[in-house]
C-alpha cells in the first residue's frame, strides 16, 4: 500500500483537466505536421511551423513568468485555456471557409505557444499553493500529472491524432479545442487562492529579470535547471536524426518506428509512478544521481546498438529516468521557491532548458553529417555524463535537505510574523475600544 498522504479533492480536478488537455496536445502535435505537409512540401516552411511553437518561450518566457506572479494563477489558467479553445475554433472555421494556409498555421502555433507559457507557468505556481508546499504531497501529485502527460500526450494522443486526421484535416484541431474548453471549465471550479501581498510595481522587464537572478544565485535551483538544459541538448542531438537512425541502423519501417516511440511513453509513465518510492529509499538527491546515471547509460546504449529491441528498452529506460527527474526536481522547486517568485523562477528554468534544445538539434545534424548517425547519441551521452557530475555536486541529498529545511524555517518565521501582526492589530483595536469607553 502507498504511504503517500491523501491529496485534496481539488487536485483531482486539476489532474482531470491536465489529463484531457494532455490528450488534446498529443492529438494536435501529431496532426500539425500532417496538416502542414498537406499545404506545402517545402522543408524550410515545415521547420518554421515547428519552430513557431517554441519561439514564444525564447521571446516572452521570462515576461510570462512575471505576469503570472502579478495575476491570479487560477484565473490565468482557465482564461488562457478558454482563449486557446476559441483560437482553435476560429482556425477550424477559417479552414472551412477556405482560408487555411501556411502563414495561418505559423500564427496559430505561435499564439498557442504564448498560451502555453502562461498556462504552464501558472499551473506550476498554483500546485504548491493548493498543496500547502508539502513535499510529501507534491511528489505524488507531480508524479500523477507527469504520468498523465506520458500516457495521453505521448502514447494515446499521437495515434489518435493520426486517425482523426484521416477523418478530416481540421478534426484534430477541433478535438484539441474541446480539450481546452473542458480544462477551462474544470479549472474555473477550483478554489480561489488567498490574495498574495502586492509589492510596489516595478517595470515588467525588471520583475522578469528577478526570476533569472534568483535562479542563478541559488546553486541548488541552478543545478536542477542545468540538468534539463544538458538533457534537452543531448536528446535533441539524437532526435534530429532519429527517423534516419531507426531506418538505417535499426532497419525499421513505419510501423516499427511508431512502436519504438511508444516505448518512450511506457517508460515515462513507469518512471513518474516509481519516482516517489525511489526518492523515499535513496533521498531526493540520491534519486536524482541515479536518474542521471541511467540517462547516460541509456543514451550510450542507443548509440551503440543495432538491435531494435535493445533500442526500445534503452528508450524506455531513458524516458523513465527523465520523468523521474522532472517529478522530483519539480517538487523540490515548488517547495523552496518563495510564492511571490514562483512564476518567474519556473519560467527562467524552462527557458534555460528549452533554449538548449535547438542548439542540440543543430549539433546533432552536423555530427550525423561528419561522423555518422551514431555520433549524435554518443556525443549526447557525454553531456548526460556531465549532468551526473552536476547531481553529485549541486543536487546531493545534503544540499536538497538543507534547502528544504531552510524553506520550512522561512515559512514558519513568516507565519510567526503574520501571527504577531494579527495580535498587534487586535490589541490596537482593543485599546481603541477602551479609550472610546473612557
Amino acid at each position: 500500500m502507498s504511504n503517500d498522504p491523501p491529496l485534496p479533492k481539488a487536485f483531482r480536478r486539476v489532474w482531470a483537466a491536465a489529463s484531457v488537455s494532455s490528450f488534446g496536445d498529443g492529438v494536435y502535435l501529431t496532426a500539425l505536421p500532417l496538416l502542414a505537409a498537406s499545404l506545402t512540401r517545402d522543408p524550410l516552411l515545415l521547420s518554421v511551423i515547428s519552430a513557431a511553437a517554441l519561439l514564444p518561450w525564447l521571446l516572452f518566457g521570462l515576461v510570462g513568468g512575471a505576469l503570472v506572479d502579478r495575476w491570479d494563477r487560477r484565473d490565468t489558467m482557465w482564461l488562457t485555456d478558454a482563449a486557446r479553445a476559441l483560437l482553435l475554433l476560429a482556425a477550424v472555421a477559417g479552414a472551412a471557409a477556405g482560408l487555411l494556409s501556411v502563414p495561418l498555421l505559423i500564427a496559430l502555433a505561435f499564439v498557442l505557444g504564448i498560451g502555453q507559457i502562461l498556462f504552464d507557468t501558472a499551473s506550476t505556481a498554483y500546485l504548491p499553493e493548493l498543496l500547502d508546499r508539502d513535499p510529501a504531497k507534491l511528489k505524488p501529485a507531480n508524479a500523477r500529472l507527469r504520468g498523465s502527460v506520458d500516457v495521453l500526450d505521448g502514447f494515446v494522443g499521437p495515434p489518435s491524432g493520426s486517425l482523426l486526421f484521416t477523418l478530416g484535416r481540421t478534426v484534430p484541431l477541433l478535438v484539441d479545442a474541446v480539450s481546452f474548453l473542458f480544462s477551462s471549465l474544470v479549472i474555473r471550479t477550483l478554489p480561489a487562492t488567498a490574495p498574495r501581498p502586492r509589492p510596489a510595481r516595478r517595470p515588467l522587464l525588471k520583475e522578469a529579470a528577478d526570476g533569472g537572478r534568483y535562479l542563478l544565485g541559488n546553486p541548488l535551483l541552478l543545478g536542477l535547471s542545468l540538468r534539463p538544459a544538458l538533457g534537452n541538448f543531448a536528446f535533441s542531438a539524437g532526435t534530429s536524426v532519429f527517423v534516419l537512425f531507426a531506418q538505417e541502423k535499426l532497419h525499421l519501417g513505419a510501423a516499427g518506428y511508431g512502436l519504438l516511440l511508444s516505448c518512450e511513453a511506457v517508460g515515462g509513465f513507469l518512471g513518474s509512478m516509481l519516482s516517489a518510492r525511489i526518492s523515499d529509499r535513496l533521498g531526493t538527491g540520491g534519486a536524482l544521481i541515479l536518474t542521471a546515471v541511467l540517462l547516460t547509460v541509456a543514451q550510450t546504449s542507443i548509440g551503440l546498438t543495432s538491435s531494435a529491441v535493445l533500442a526500445g528498452i534503452a528508450l524506455a529506460l531513458r524516458a523513465a529516468a527523465l520523468s523521474g527527474t522532472i517529478v522530483l526536481s519539480g517538487a523540490v522547486r515548488q517547495t523552496i521557491v518563495p510564492d511571490e517568485l514562483m512564476g518567474r523562477v519556473a519560467a527562467a528554468g524552462r527557458l534555460l532548458g528549452l533554449g538548449a534544445a535547438p542548439l542540440g538539434a543543430l549539433l546533432g545534424g552536423w555530427l550525423a553529417t561528419v561522423g555518422g548517425l551514431r555520433a549524435p547519441y554518443l556525443a549526447g551521452a557525454v553531456f548526460l555524463a556531465a549532468s551526473t557530475l552536476i547531481s553529485l555536486t549541486m543536487t546531493s541529498n545534503r544540499k536538497v535537505e538543507a534547502a528544504l529545511a531552510a524553506a520550512e524555517r522561512a515559512r514558519a518565521e513568516s507565519a510567526g510574523r503574520a501571527g504577531d501582526e494579527e495580535v498587534t492589530v487586535a490589541a490596537e483595536a482593543g485599546n481603541r475600544e477602551v479609550r472610546g469607553g473612557d
